[in-house]
């Protein structure tokens, strides 16, 4: 699931990170020679080849240089602080793109589960109220005198008789909205009532009642 992925990194780049900080940090000074492969393949707990691997992306980076039969030697303790640098970015972008999809996961759940309640309430409304139609879903006018104003201040069932069982703004739905809500432009209101409490309504919001 994504809600449990992690970002994997992988074991020869966190050894090149370590070493580069170990470098960058002055532990290990440029000129120095790194210990030989076998040695730190014990040390890190690592096949030869894993280091191999991360002997070649400091190399790449100009943190080491690879001089064979002569062994590994420090080239740079600034290009190891900007290789850490970079690996630390690229880890938070890479923390912060699966934190993302989690989110973006999560909100598809709960639009799911806003999407179900609301079926239920409309059902509800429609075992229990005989005298009510389907509700209705209408969208408000853009320039509609309702808009900036509350439920309660309104008094729409008042005006209207119609029943508000919820709001759909910015593609989310609130399910039975307060007398405290203030309708906003492009909200989609959705009513039950017979059809002159709709016509009602709709003379309503567009300034006509």
């Amino acid at each position: 699931m994504i809600g449990s992925e992690q970002v994997i990194i992988p074991r020869y780049l966190k050894i090149a990170v370590h070493l580069s900080g170990r470098i960058a940090s002055g532990e290990i000074k440029e000129g120095n020679k790194l210990k030989g492969r076998s040695v730190l393949s014990t040390e890190y707990s690592v096949s030869p080849e894993t280091i191999r691997r991360a002997m070649s992306i400091l190399s790449d980076k100009n943190v080491v240089e690879i001089i064979p039969g002569s062994g590994i030697t420090v080239l740079s303790k600034e290009n190891a602080d900007q290789f850490v640098k970079s690996f630390k970015d690229d880890e938070s972008v890479a923390d912060m793109r699966s934190r993302l999809s989690h989110i973006i996961e999560k909100r598809k759940s709960i639009d799911e589960e806003i999407a179900s309640l609301t079926q239920r309430i409309i059902d509800m409304y429609k075992y229990r109220r005989t005298d009510l139609i389907t509700p209705v879903e209408i969208n408000l006018p853009h320039n509609s005198h309702v808009i900036g104003k509350s439920i309660g201040h309104l008094e729409v069932w008042h005006n209207t008789g119609a029943t508000i069982i919820g709001i759909i703004h910015d593609r989310n739905v609130i399910i039975s909205p307060g007398p405290y809500y203030e309708f906003a432009e492009k909200d989609k209101v959705l009513i039950a009532g017979d059809e002159n409490v709709i016509e009602r309504f709709n003379s309503f919001i567009n300034g006509l009642l």
